[in-house]
């Protein structure tokens, strides 16, 4: 039975929420109709890189410490190519030669990585593809203007691979849709080179249906904050998917992750 007094304390709880509520909703209402706040508009690319690089920089050092197959944080020099030492690990620990597997590169550009991920996993039932509009950057990121890093399609000799051109808002549903027996029922690594936060997210969200646990993602520009960090952090956030980090190299420029 309740009593007089858990009634009161309820009653009274519900109506400073009440009251709470209204004060947010006129508050917001106010800063809609006055644009007060469009005085700081000019600030706003600063003050997004400040959110979104501190959330970087606390999820660092969140998992700095985890054990990994490859972590060397903090290393005042970046090598690039430690990344090939990555994906060695990777290929060793989760046997990935002893299965087939679908290789799925999103950012082929000169193909270097999916060449190398071509000869190292040798399984003949592994089929690998890349994704790319083979001419370039179709919007600016950073520094890089729209259209750089443009390369043709790779010359690669092996039957195993297949090449699909074009923007993946364009490109990936079709595939899926006629790859959907094999993108689900194999083991995945999925290589997320496309650099820009648009095509990053939106080719994890339309493979979100496709993950299976064991899956692996990788993230070849992890660290760069309004990019492919805050792509993994709304798809993750979005999605309600966990992903475990397993390897990174160059202060987690590059990151691996298991889909648990």
């Amino acid at each position: 039975m309740v009593s007089c007094r858990s009634l009161s304390i309820f009653c009274t709880s519900m109506s400073l929420n009440t009251k709470k509520l209204s004060v947010i909703k006129f508050t917001k209402d106010f800063l809609l109709a006055s644009r007060l706040l469009q005085l700081f508009q000019p600030f706003n690319k600063f003050f997004g890189f400040m959110y979104n690089f501190n959330l970087l920089t606390s999820w660092v050092h969140k998992h700095k410490n985890e054990k990994l197959l490859m972590n060397d944080f903090y290393n005042p020099k970046r090598n690039y190519d430690n990344r090939f030492n990555s994906f060695s690990a990777i290929i060793e620990a989760y046997k990935l030669n002893d299965t087939p597997i679908c290789y799925l590169e999103f950012g082929v550009s000169g193909g270097s990585s999916f060449r190398w991920w071509l000869k190292n996993c040798t399984n003949k039932a592994s089929r690998f593809f890349g994704f790319d509009t083979f001419e370039g950057l179709p919007e600016d990121w950073g520094h890089f203007a729209k259209g750089a890093m443009q390369a043709g399609i790779p010359e690669v000799n092996d039957d195993r691979v297949k090449f699909i051109k074009g923007i993946f808002q364009d490109s990936l549903n079709g595939f899926l849709d006629e790859n959907s027996a094999l993108i689900k029922n194999t083991r995945k690594v999925i290589h997320m080179d496309a650099d820009l936060f648009t095509a990053t997210l939106f080719a994890l969200s339309q493979l979100y249906p496709y993950l299976n646990k064991g899956d692996i993602i990788m993230f070849d520009e992890f660290n760069v904050y309004n990019h492919e960090f805050m792509a993994y952090r709304l798809f993750t956030e979005c999605f309600y998917i966990k992903l475990r980090p397993i390897s990174a190299q160059n202060n987690f420029y590059h990151a691996a992750f298991i889909v648990e």
